[in-house]
This record gives structure tokens, sequence and C-alpha cells, in this order.
């Protein structure tokens, strides 16, 4: 018997739909074609079931958004294999792989990459050529570079999952092998990408669970502290620097304001505790003066009523002699009493009020000590010790990155100027105008501090100098679109400016004494210009 045709398969299978009045749907169709092509009858594809499924799985990491769009693509094609390939790579598990033997022979005789199955994970047109990854081209160097950013990479992944562990030296002492099998190290590099996808999303959210803590560690400072303006104001600005992105310099300004907080907090709680124990001394002094007072007044009326009887019954002149010596003796001694109690109190109401007005001045040089710690309280920028701090920290990551970093030094133009005609508060509301403009153009990892007078200088790290001169010119153009009011007059601020790229084995001071020269340089070229150092 000749085999029918497909064609001729399903013009029948038409046919006998029509025939057994049945709805033309692909259920209906596949089920007799099936029969008529005596094929095995297969399950339905239950695609809206793996739809649902597909639609909860997580996509928070590039990986696995990559597997989430073979998986969808799978499903749309109801292709069986594709779906188990990508949710097996949702596991960290590599799907099967063609095996050495059947690479590709180049005509130079070189062993290509082996050529994917039709259900591989990736799509044709991703899939690498023979010529573009032949074994030669992956060279050991390329491999070791791998190995290092792996490496580098790993500190930032935690040290907690030991099969990551395992998985992070097996995959860094294959590719540092010279003699690796560049197939099965592909196949481990799949599997680890994975793996990393599932790790860096732990991190993240060990990260996010991390600092909602930190808050919650501020908002209970900020509910034991209510009456402490100064402490409400520091929690304030560590609730705003805990905001992500985070970065290691908005990080340390965290640490230090912290600092500060604990610093007032335990010189403020020693000594509420020495002037409660002095009130609580004062206290109990009080009442035994009180007691005494009791006991003394007690004794006098004891020995008025005495002398009441002794004159009742006195029968001359000379009987009661003795009974007023005796009342007159009894009153001073009353009275001495009385004017010592009256002194002792005074004394201890001085050394209260005395105790009182220390702590409101331990508050007050807490606040002054601390405002000035590190940062100019006019602008809020750093001073020059919170300069220093930020110069060390920066000096010390570009030792150890081997990454650019520039300094810029800027100087308001005509700042006697607008200070001789405007009167030196808008001065400073100048100085405040330069600041917030400047920390709004800045990136979150620049620092601003206030070098003196109206001198500023901005740290940029991981830029060269052409990138440090293009954005002070940006902060240039800025300020003018932003004018300054000093009351209804617009006031246009421009300053020189003068960038210096720290070079190898320079110190963060020479830098700005560079930087410092350039400006001065800009400033007699005409002003409002940024010149490098």
């Amino acid at each position: 018997m000749t085999a029918k045709t497909p064609f001729e398969i399903a013009r029948e299978t038409l046919k006998k739909l029509t025939a057994q009045k049945l709805a033309p749907t692909p259920l209906n169709y596949q089920r007799i074609y099936s029969e008529i092509a005596e094929l095995p009858i297969e399950p339905p594809f239950p695609f809206e079931r793996l739809q649902d499924i597909a639609a909860a799985l997580p996509t928070k990491t590039p990986g696995q958004q990559k597997q989430k769009g073979l998986l969808d693509s799978a499903i749309n094609k109801r292709n069986w294999d594709g779906v188990k390939n990508a949710l097996m790579a949702y596991g960290g598990f590599s799907p099967p792989s063609a095996k050495a033997s059947e690479a590709l022979a180049l005509p130079d005789g070189t062993a290509a990459l082996p050529a994917a199955p039709a259900h591989s994970i990736e799509s044709k047109a991703d899939a690498p050529t023979a010529s573009s990854i032949s074994a030669p081209a992956l060279t050991s160097e390329f491999f070791g570079q791998i190995a290092r950013m792996i490496d580098f990479a790993s500190p930032a992944l935690g040290q907690d999952d030991e099969r990551f562990l395992q998985q992070t030296q097996a995959l860094v002492k294959a590719l540092r092998d010279p003699a690796c099998d560049v197939i099965g190290v592909k196949q481990m590099i799949a599997q680890y990408s994975q793996r990393l996808s599932f790790a860096a999303e732990d991190q993240a959210e060990i990260k996010s669970v991390l600092l909602k803590l930190l808050h919650l560690v501020i908002e209970n400072i900020s509910q034991l502290s209510l009456d402490d303006s100064w402490l409400t104001g520091q929690v304030d600005a560590l609730m705003a620097v805990c905001e992500p992105p985070l970065t290691l310099r908005r990080l340390d300004d965290v640490e230090q304001r912290l600092k500060d907080v604990i610093f007032k907090q335990t010189q403020a709680k020693a000594r509420m505790v020495q002037a409660q124990e002095e009130m609580r001394q004062m206290l109990a002094t009080f009442i035994e003066r009180l007691a005494t007072l009791s006991t003394s007044t007690g004794t006098f009326h004891t020995q008025l009523e005495s002398s009441a009887r002794q004159i009742e019954q006195a029968r001359s002149i000379e009987d009661i002699a003795p009974v007023f010596k005796e009342m007159v003796s009894a009153t001073r001694v009353m009275v001495q009493d009385s004017q010592s109690a009256r002194d002792e109190l005074q004394g201890m109401k001085k050394r209260a009020e005395a105790t009182e007005a220390e702590i409101v001045k331990l508050h007050q040089d807490l606040d002054r000590m601390s405002a000035q710690a590190r940062h100019d309280p006019l602008t809020g920028a750093l001073n020059r010790q919170g300069l220093d701090e930020a110069v060390r920290r920066e000096v010390s990551q570009v030792r150890r990155q081997d990454s650019p970093l520039s300094v810029a030094l800027l100087d308001i133009d005509n700042f006697k100027k607008l200070n001789d005609s405007l009167g030196h508060a808008a001065g400073d509301a100048a100085l405040t105008h330069l600041a917030s403009v400047t920390r709004e153009a800045m990136r979150p990892q620049d620092t601003l501090a206030r070098y003196g007078g109206e001198e500023f200088v901005i740290l940029m790290p991981d830029t060269a100098l052409d990138k440090g001169i293009e954005a002070m010119v940006r902060l240039q153009r800025e300020l003018t679109k932003r004018f300054f009011l000093a009351g209804t007059e617009k006031v246009l601020i421009t300053f020189s400016a003068g960038v210096a790229q720290l070079a190898a084995g320079e110190s963060g001071p020479d830098a700005i004494k560079r930087a410092d020269q350039a400006m001065y340089l800009a400033k007699r070229a005409g002003k409002n210009r940024v010149l490098s150092a």
C-alpha cells in the first residue's frame, strides 16, 4: 500500500472534521490527523499553564531575563525541548550539549566548538560561527583575563555558599590551565553564569534587608531623642544619605554622622546620670533637713507647753524668770536651726541651677563641635578637615585600583564686588546657591568641599582630566540657567576653575595646588573659564 503524502492526510483530515461536524480546533485536527497517519496521539500542549508558570518566574538578573525570553519563545512555538532547556537553566543546570567528537573540522585542521542542536537554548542568530570562535582564538591569556575578572568579583558575592565557592574555584582553576578543554570550559562557564545570577540576586536582597535594618535603628534613635533638636537633625540627615544608590562615600558619611550621634549620646548620658545622682543626693539632704526641722520644731513645742504650765503654777516674778530664760534659749536654738536649714537649702538650689546650666552648655558645646567637625556650617559642604579625610580616602583608592582622579578648584568671579555692592548676607547666600547647584550637578560619588572664602574643591573619582574639564564646563552652563536672587535683583554667578588629574606618586594636596595654579591662570585669562593644570 502506497503511503499517503502529508497533503493527502491533511485533506482527508478536513473531510473527516466536516463529516463528524467537529469544530476545526488544533486539538481536533491533531487527533484526526494522527489517526489517519497512524501516529501516536500526544497529549495537548498545556500552553496556558506554562504561560502562568513563566509569568511567575523572577527576572531580576540579566541571566534570568534571558532564560525567561527563551522560555516564552519555546512556549509560543510549543517546543517541549526548548521549555525543558530553559527550565533547567533556571535551576542552575546546563542543558545537554553536543559531544566533543561532534566538533566541526575546519579547513586548516583546527577544531571548532560543536554545532548547537536544534533544541539548544541559543538561537541560530546568536550562535557563534566556527570561524569566529575556533580553539586557537580562545587563548590562555583570554581565559586568564576571565579568571581574574571572576577573582575580582568574588568578594562582592559573599562567602556563605560553599557549593558556589567550590564551583568558582573549579572554574578559575580550569581557566588557568594551559591545556584546558575549550568545550568543557564553555560548559562550565554556562553553568557558572546561571549560578552567578542567583548569587547576585541573593546579595542584592541582603543589601536591601541590611538597609531596612539600618533605617529601623535610625528611626529608633529618633524616637528616643524627640526632645533633642540636634539629634533630630542628624537622624534626618542619616535617613537622607541611606537612600539608594549607596556608594562608599555615602556610607562613609553615614559612619561619620553615626559616630557624632553616638559620641553626643554617650557624653550627654554620662552627664545626665551624674546630674541625676547629684539631684538624688540633694533630695536626700533636703528630706533629712526637713526631718531635723520637724524634730527641732517638736522639741520647741514641747518646751513651750512645759513653760506654759510652769508659768501657770508660778506664784511670783522670781518663779517666772527662769521660765522666760529657757523659752528665749529654746527660741534662739530654733531660729539658728531654721537659719542653717534655709542656708543649706539655698545652697542646694544654687547647685541644682548650676548643674542644669552646665548640662545646657554641654549640649551647646556638643552641637557646635559636631557641626564644625567635618562640614562647613554655611554651605553644608565639607570643610578643610572633611576635605583632608576625603582626599586621603580617594588617593588610597586610586593607588589600590589604579583608577584616575581629577581635582577641580573653583573660585567665584568678582565675589568682593558682589559683597561690597549687595552686602555680606547676599555674599553668603551666593555661596550657598553655588554649593546647592553644584551638588545637584555632581555625581553621587563626587565630593564637594569649601576650601576657603569663595573657593571650593571638587573631587571626581574615576574621571580623567578631559572628563573633569567637561564636568566643570557643564557646571558653568548650569549656573547660567540658575540666576541667584539678591532680593528682587537677578545676579549671574560665574567662576574660574583649574582641573588637575592626580599623577603617579603625587599627593592629594599637591594635585590641589596644581589645580589652584591653573585657576589663577584662568582668572588672568579673563575669568569664567576652565583650564587644565
